[in-house]
């Protein structure tokens, strides 16, 4: 028999009370009892996303919230600014190439973090720029870009913000209110410690103003629809009913706990992470790294894959590879949501063994003792 672990950024583990209470019998989403744990999801994800206005929920992945953030703000025609710094940055570019929206993108290499004065000088130049993408977490690269400042300048023009913060959400700080963020997408399978299948979308009275005019095709992911529905408990469609109970445990988990001791948390796995993996001599793929995720570069001579797979198939632990160009460069290991001090010392002690087996030079314990260094204080 072998233990399997999961330390990817997602899928991530689920806690037994989310799938225990994923395995009730199935409740009829038109039902008072199904209505009560949905007025409870509510009021959990503005405590989550830190804002008073209505979080809009989707049964589809966090891609689905992405697609409905570009067809409920925009028109045919529109001017959007996009920061491409990784593989879910390029998204953004190429959901509104497939609704005709003309975008200006920011090009950002992989592994470094947007410089906000790019985003500033941009909206400068151009005022027809109605919206700016963004990607808080970069997953692909292990970057998080600086999102306070960005909104800090997007929130004094006329364009809305709109940020990805699927792998950020729960992680670090994300105040919608506070920052003035106006579309903010997330999903379930990361902080908020479910499988996937459920996208959420907060929406600013600002970015509400634009969907009353948007004009790009839509059905399924309608903003509209779906407020006017959850006001009343309700989907405008059939929701995700056994992901929704376990929304409602993840959430009273996320709030028994509390956001400010959630974001400790995170930062000191990420920190001892860092620490484990530099102890080994490895190379942090980013100056700017996301606490949701640590990305290393491979040793000279062994292929990334390699050191995945490796982990997979003798030890049982699920890691995450290079998307795209960085295939082979670089490995992923993530620590958040469902996440705790001997995830990180599970995740370096068998780093230590796969990269010794793969030949390349290791001080047995040395990873793990520089984490629990830090894991200790």
């Amino acid at each position: 028999m072998k233990k399997t672990y999961l330390l990817a950024p997602g899928p991530t583990p689920v806690p037994s009370e989310a799938l225990l209470a994923m395995s009730r019998p199935i409740l009829h989403h038109r039902a008072p009892e199904y209505e009560k744990i949905f007025s409870q999801v509510r009021e959990g994800l503005k405590y989550v996303f830190q804002t008073q206005t209505e979080v809009l929920i989707f049964a589809s992945s966090g891609t689905g919230g992405m697609e409905g953030a570009v067809v409920n703000t925009l028109s045919p025609g529109d001017k959007a600014l996009v920061v491409r710094g990784g593989k879910f940055g390029e998204r953004w570019g190429e959901i509104c190439q497939a609704y005709g929206v003309n975008f200006e993108a920011i090009d950002v290499e992989w592994g470094k973090p947007v410089d906000p004065a790019l985003i500033a000088e941009a909206l400068k130049r151009d005022g027809a720029i109605k919206a700016v993408f963004v990607t808080h977490s970069e997953t692909s690269t292990g970057v998080l870009n600086d999102l306070e400042a960005i909104a800090e300048i997007v929130r004094n023009t006329p364009a809305i913000l709109v940020v990805d913060a699927i792998t950020s959400l729960g992680v670090v700080p994300v105040p919608v209110d506070e920052w003035g963020l106006d579309v903010v997408v997330a999903g379930s399978q990361k902080a908020l410690m479910l499988p996937p299948g459920l996208a959420f979308c907060s929406v600013s009275e600002k970015a509400w103003r634009m969907v009353e005019t948007s004009r790009l095709p839509k059905y399924y992911f309608n903003f509209k629809e779906e407020k006017k529905n959850i006001e009343k408990n309700q989907s405008a469609f059939t929701p995700a009913v056994s992901l929704l109970l376990g929304l409602k445990e993840t959430l009273d988990l996320i709030k028994a706990e509390g956001l400010e001791n959630i974001f400790a948390r995170h930062d000191r796995l990420a920190r001892a992470t860092r620490a484990g993996v530099t102890a080994l001599g490895l190379e942090l793929f980013t100056e700017s790294p996301s606490p949701a995720v640590t990305a290393v570069k491979a040793p000279t001579g062994i292929d990334g894959g390699t050191i995945v797979k490796t982990l997979r198939t003798k030890h049982g632990i699920t890691i995450a590879g290079g998307q795209s160009h960085l295939k082979g460069k670089i490995f992923r290991i993530a620590h958040l949501g469902y996440a705790d001090t001997y995830d990180v010392v599970i995740a370096m002690a068998a780093l230590e063994l796969t990269l010794s087996e793969l030949g390349y030079p290791v001080k047995l314990g040395s990873g793990v003792r520089a984490a629990e260094e830090i894991l200790m204080k």
